[in-house]
């Protein structure tokens, strides 16, 4: 940081920066009409040094190690920078400048340095340790008991036992990984805006339905061009080709979307991947693990990589053969219509909706009349919750928000007392990254007496002035998932904000929001939101049973693209140190990858290429791609729990909220999954949704 951003702030900072205090607003809701990009730089300098001094203290206490005076005082530590960097990180994400995303590659080393000068104290981890040896002998409850564990293996893993040499390099290497991941997100924003592809014809976009070619030429003028742009989603299959006629117009978008990050370009984000593969290699190596996947699974409920590609070798052989069957019954569909063989990638969503609509009688883009956006959350994602749970959402106009789209909802339990705020920011945009998430301003915790501040991001096209955004129905899908999320975070009840809501490992944090996905078809939850926007008549009765058939068709593909997503992700990170593949050898080494895994099927290129994989270059996601399955496992198999025992009823929205949900990570996730099963996980659940074994 410059010293114009930079300034001696050891005496705190301005009343007049808004980071200064805790918000007075509701539940401590950033002041975001008072903020300006100028607070940012001098915030985080004031609560890095503020969290210092308080660190020092608890280091340097000369009274014994006690749960209180260590962990307790670490816990409440650090309010002023948490202040300031959840509202940073979260606009990075949701609504970055120029100025903002050139101060995140100021900032970010920064804040690496500072974490690991604190993990890495040696008098600190000795009081960590001092706790941890004598755990049993404390008479903690549960959840301190656990907190001594997670903070005692967070210390471990970040490298305090090492030695002065190793922690040195250590700090080197943590500060360049903060520097790329960031790099890697500004590289790829840039290029994916950058490819958006300009349509002069409107004839070329034949297919798409008034709404999405209005939103298409909106998307134009707000670049200051004439005629329609697409713009890109963040996975490979974009979503227009689904509807696009014109072959020609849909490999455009096809070859747009796979071209990202890597056309030599100032945006190329080969080398900044092969760097972070290569630095995270070193790591490992450094802290004893023979890999980065090493390293992150065995902190994973999976426990070991060798647990995960034995999970990848049962799935990859029925999703491959399936995928071939299903590309043979495409290509008689392009000939029928008198196109030439080979059926290509880009052709692939074009006739399995096709395929869909004449066998299932299910046209997806003819359903989204029925799916509102305000339907969709009020009358559907709230009304789940309030079923389930008890929570009630009130909309608040009175608080401020980061952008005009975002709205704020005030969010009330079952006895109508508070909870906390949910903001939704739902439309895309090109200050936000693609594809979709949940994040918190603020997580509750009983110490620190704070509620949650939740929000949801996702990136739907924004409709023509005076028109409703109308959802497609994988669309529905993502804000029901997203919300899953939500309610993890929403329904937390623990004491220490290190263990609140989403804070358990990568490969269970996905399961609560995959649940959530089962109510936006539930006969119930459906009527009371699938209304038609212009007429109101409901959804016809028997669209669910169709929609269910016709996803059940194209399994192969889906699970196909994601297995090799997943597989790119893990191999990267089984490198060993020092084997990092070249830059001009990205491509290959992928293809090298997926072709030992049985994943080398060019019709069915991989979800997430290397050159846009934003969840593990840029994400948490590093070597943890997989967790999405490995959740599926036990979403299937609730999902099944549900229904056996009534579905939508309190008394199972309690019991899921009350034995998990809101322990977060103050429990051990399975014994938390066994508590409200009352057994361990079953497979066939999981077999039987992906069309892999006979039902029944």
């Amino acid at each position: 940081m410059s010293a114009q951003t930079a300034p001696d702030l050891a005496g705190g900072l301005p009343d007049g920066n808004p980071f200064a205090a805790a918000s007075d607003l509701p539940y401590g809701l950033p002041p975001f009409d008072r903020i300006r990009e100028e607070h940012y730089g001098p915030a985080f300098e004031a609560g890095m040094a503020e969290q210092r001094r308080e660190v020092e203290a608890i280091a340097g206490d000369p009274a014994e190690p006690t749960f209180a005076n260590t962990l307790e005082a670490l816990e409440r530590a650090g309010a002023l920078l948490s202040r300031v960097a959840n509202v940073f990180f979260n606009l990075t994400s949701s609504h970055v400048t120029p100025g903002l995303r050139e101060l995140e590659a100021a900032v970010a080393p920064r804040l690496a340095a500072h974490s690991d000068a604190i993990r890495l104290d040696p008098r600190l981890f000795r009081r960590v340790e001092s706790l941890y040896a004598r755990r049993d002998q404390l008479g903690l409850d549960p959840e301190q008991l656990r907190l001594v564990e997670r903070y005692h293996r967070d210390f471990v893993r970040a490298g305090a036992g090492l030695d002065a040499g190793r922690q040195a390099r250590l700090r080197e290497i943590n500060e360049e990984l903060s520097q790329l991941a960031a790099q890697f997100s500004a590289r790829l924003m840039a290029d994916t805006n950058e490819l958006a592809v300009r349509i002069e014809e409107e004839a070329d976009l034949e297919g798409l339905s008034a709404e999405g070619i209005a939103a298409a030429r909106e998307a134009a003028a707000a670049r200051g061009l004439d005629g329609w742009l697409i713009t890109l989603a963040l996975p490979t299959q974009q979503p227009v080709l689904a509807s696009l006629r014109r072959r020609e117009v849909r490999r455009r978008v096809h070859e747009a979307s796979v071209s990202r990050g890597g056309r030599g370009n100032e945006h190329d984000t080969r080398a900044t991947l092969v760097r972070l593969a290569a630095l995270r290699a070193e790591r490992a190596g450094l802290l004893g693990f023979a890999d980065h996947a090493d390293y992150v699974v065995a902190d994973q409920t999976a426990g070991t990589s060798t647990a995960v590609t034995e999970m990848f070798a049962a799935l990859v052989g029925p999703a491959v053969e399936n995928a071939h069957a299903e590309a043979a019954e495409l290509e008689q569909l392009l000939l029928a219509d008198g196109q030439q063989a080979p059926l290509q990638p880009w052709d692939w969503s074009f006739y399995a909706e096709r395929l869909r609509q004449d066998r299932f009688e299910v046209d997806a883009a003819a359903l989204r009349p029925w799916f509102r956006l305000e339907d969709v959350v009020e009358h559907g994602v709230f009304h789940a919750a309030y079923e389930l749970y008890g929570l009630r959402f009130h909309r608040r106009h009175d608080l401020p928000t980061y952008h005009p789209d975002v709205q704020v909802y005030e969010v009330f339990d079952g006895d109508d007392q508070p909870v906390g705020l949910f903001l939704a920011d739902w439309y895309a945009r090109d200050s936000k990254r693609g594809g979709a998430w949940m994040n918190t301003f603020l997580d509750q915790s009983h110490l620190l007496g704070t509620r949650p501040v939740t929000m949801v991001n996702l990136n739907i096209p924004r409709p023509p002035e005076g028109s409703p955004a109308l959802l497609t129905l994988d669309e529905v899908d993502t804000a029901f998932h997203e919300f899953g999320h939500v309610l993890h975070g929403i329904l937390s009840d623990v004491r220490y904000p290190r263990l609140a809501g989403t804070s358990v490992p990568r490969d269970f944090v996905e399961f609560p929001s995959q649940v959530n996905e089962m109510w936006a078809l539930w006969p119930e939850v459906l009527a009371n939101y699938a209304h038609h926007h212009g007429t109101g008549e409901p959804l016809p009765a028997d669209v669910p049973d169709r929609v269910r058939a016709a996803r059940a068709y194209g399994q192969g593909f889906a699970l196909t693209e994601y297995l090799a997503a997943a597989v790119l992700d893990l191999e990267w990170h089984r490198l060993a140190p020092g084997n990092a593949p070249a830059v001009d050898e990205v491509e290959s080494f992928g293809e090298a990858a997926l072709a030992r895994h049985g994943l080398s099927f060019h019709l069915v290129p991989p979800r997430y290429r290397s050159t846009y994989f934003s969840h593990v270059f840029a994400g948490g996601y590093s070597a943890g791609y997989y967790s999405y399955i490995w959740s599926e496992v036990l979403d299937a198999d609730t999902v099944e729990w549900f229904r056996e025992h009534g579905g939508l009823r309190r008394k199972l929205g309690e019991r899921f909220a009350g034995q998990l949900l809101s322990r977060g990570g103050a429990v051990d996730p399975m014994e938390a999954y066994e508590a409200v099963l009352g057994r361990p996980p079953r497979v066939e659940p999981l077999l039987e949704r992906r069309g892999l074994t006979p039902v029944g």
